[in-house]
């Protein structure tokens, strides 16, 4: 193996790349490039844009050519330098098989590494947006690798194949998936009863402990929120925040991005006009 580069690389992020738009990595490399992390981004698609549109150019990328990319983050040496291996949207289960390989033997070379599983599979109001296949490979190979996962709160429902209809039912199941292999977790965007009107709750499961962090509601809600936020989650935890510290600031950076998003009237995140937001 090659010896590693001078340049210390902090994160590999295994996400979907978008030319229009910010979801995937193209929501979650800015912010951490932002708090000054160096990323190694690797795609699993090359998209115009994200599919909510009419129209979308592009593909999904193979798996050989997603296998080979990570093959040669591993001969640069970036596995061990790096403290984190991020995935999101993937696409096809080929390429989430590829990932959970490559975290499998990532371990092995670094076993310090933290893997980070934004398990991508649907929201509240959309359903599912991914293969059956897809899903499969997720909950039965990544959810059980991961050290600290950030799905929404219709995702835990697809994990433990329930809904999750309020806070006692969400703690009952999150409780179930961290039985595998006691992963923290953040459940976002969820909505319970007793959520306070108007507003949105990310909860953090750690340590047998679960914090309920508050945030208004926006009149828009931009594809990609989820994405922007586990890429500053893992940012503030690279520079030391506890998991709840981290993700009280990574909520309040999204409602700032999404807030001046709203003031500009536009449905796409404009991270490029609010950098100041991300650092």
């Amino acid at each position: 193996m090659s010896s590693p580069l001078s340049m210390q690389t902090s994160v590999i992020s295994i996400q979907s790349q978008v030319v229009y738009g910010h979801v995937g990595n193209s929501a979650a490399v800015l912010p951490m490039q932002a708090r000054a992390l160096n990323v190694a981004a690797v795609p699993t698609t090359l998209l115009s844009n994200h599919p909510g549109y009419e129209t979308m150019r592009g593909r999904v990328l193979e798996p050989e050519l997603v296998s080979d990319l990570l093959r040669g983050v591993e001969e640069r040496g970036l596995i061990s330098t790096s403290r984190y291996i991020v995935s999101g949207y993937l696409g096809s289960r080929a390429n989430g098989e590829v990932v959970a390989d490559f975290v499998k033997r990532a371990r092995k070379i670094n076993p310090d590494i933290i893997y980070i599983c934004d398990p991508v599979m649907g929201d509240t109001g959309l359903g599912v947006f991914v293969a059956d296949q897809v899903m499969e490979c997720i909950i039965n190979e990544l959810v059980p690798l991961a050290d600290l996962l950030t799905p929404n709160q219709f995702e835990v429902g697809l994990i433990t194949g329930s809904e999750i209809s309020s806070f006692d039912i969400l703690q009952e199941k999150v409780h179930q998936i961290q039985a595998f292999n006691n992963a923290r977790l953040v459940a976002t965007g969820c909505v319970f009863p007793d959520t306070p009107y108007g507003s949105l709750e990310n909860v953090v499961f750690e340590g047998g402990e679960e914090t309920r962090l508050t945030s208004p509601r926006v009149p828009i809600v931009p594809v990609g929120t989820g994405d922007l936020f586990t890429g500053l989650l893992t940012a503030n935890l690279a520079h030391g925040s506890t998991l709840t510290e981290a993700a009280r600031n990574a909520a309040s950076t999204v409602l700032n991005v999404v807030g001046r998003t709203a003031e500009q009237g536009e449905h796409e995140m404009q991270l490029g006009g609010v950098i100041e937001c991300l650092i």
